[in-house]
């Protein structure tokens, strides 16, 4: 029988995936450095404000959404209604 392992099933790749992720992020976070900034407010030129915005922003919207699934989700048979009698007699 062939082996049904995909390459992501491999720990060390996943691995290899979210450090890369990582060094990706901070470069990101360090090409701030290497463009003329024009804010419209003063908050705006610190140094990696938008990538720190961004982290807080995503954070926050995972947060949020945890708690309103609180209150929205339903009971897995919330669409099968109550049990009915069976008609076939």
């Amino acid at each position: 029988m062939k082996d049904e392992r995909r390459r992501l099933d491999d720990p060390r790749t996943v691995n290899r995936i979210v450090y890369g992720l990582y060094v990706l992020c901070g470069l990101w976070f360090l090409a701030d450095l290497l463009y003329t900034k024009h804010p419209h407010f003063d908050m705006e030129s610190f140094f990696g404000f938008y990538a720190i915005y961004g982290f807080i922003g995503s954070v926050t919207l995972v947060l949020v959404a945890k708690q309103l699934r609180r209150v929205l989700m339903r009971g897995e048979d919330y669409y099968e209604g109550p049990e009915r009698g069976n008609d076939d007699d």
